[in-house]
């Protein structure tokens, strides 16, 4: 089993939010321009505090938001499917934003778990600095290791502003990466029918 986020970051010394502040005042004077201006002189103190809401994934473990589980499903064992979940996240090579949506799909052994920790365990890998092919990984493999189903399978489509905002700038581009586990890895049938479920012909 992967080690969380939060139990590897465990080590690593948070600066003081008077810290974070003052890196903002930094990048403030490195744009070219003044910290000290009126409509600037709070922004390191919003800065600090966004941030504490953008990144408070790493304060917390997916896995364990899938511990309870239900074992009263009266024999059910077809694909259980949670479409478009939306996400916004940040490019940890250029801290801007990812905004897309996530699919995901699992075919249960003895349990299933409610939807709404699916959609929570989406929310915990964004709430962290990502590129999409591991976010993609991550969502799927915490969902095979805690629920232990016949498979998973997950897709995520974004647009990346980092490919939007600078560089090539190219606007209208989505990126979409898929990762399975299980059934959905190995039989060509059950992966066409999460497709065909989630509207991926």
């Amino acid at each position: 089993m992967a080690i969380s986020s939060k139990k590897q970051n465990a080590s690593i010394k948070r600066p003081t939010m008077k810290e974070a502040e003052a890196a903002v005042r930094t990048l403030i004077l490195w744009a070219g321009d003044n910290p000290d201006r009126e409509g600037l002189i709070d922004t390191p103190n919003r800065v600090a505090r966004s941030y504490q809401e953008f990144f408070n994934g790493y304060e917390q473990d997916a896995e364990e938001l899938l511990t309870r589980t239900f074992g009263e499903i009266d024999q059910y064992d077809e694909m259980i499917v949670l479409s478009n979940i939306s996400f916004s996240s940040y490019c940890e090579h250029h801290m801007v934003p990812i905004i897309g949506k996530v699919h995901i799909g699992y075919l249960p052994s003895k349990r299933v778990v409610g939807i709404s920790k699916l959609a929570r365990v989406v929310e915990v890998f964004a709430k962290r600095l990502q590129i999409q092919e591991k976010f993609t990984s991550e969502i799927a493999e915490a969902i095979d290791n805690a629920l232990k189903p016949r498979g998973v399978g997950v897709v995520v489509e974004a647009s990346h502003q980092c490919m939007t905002t600078r560089g090539v700038k190219k606007d209208d581009v989505t990126m979409s990466t898929s990762h399975m586990t299980g059934l959905f890895r190995k039989d060509a049938k059950t992966r066409r029918e999460f497709f065909n479920l989630i509207g991926k012909h």
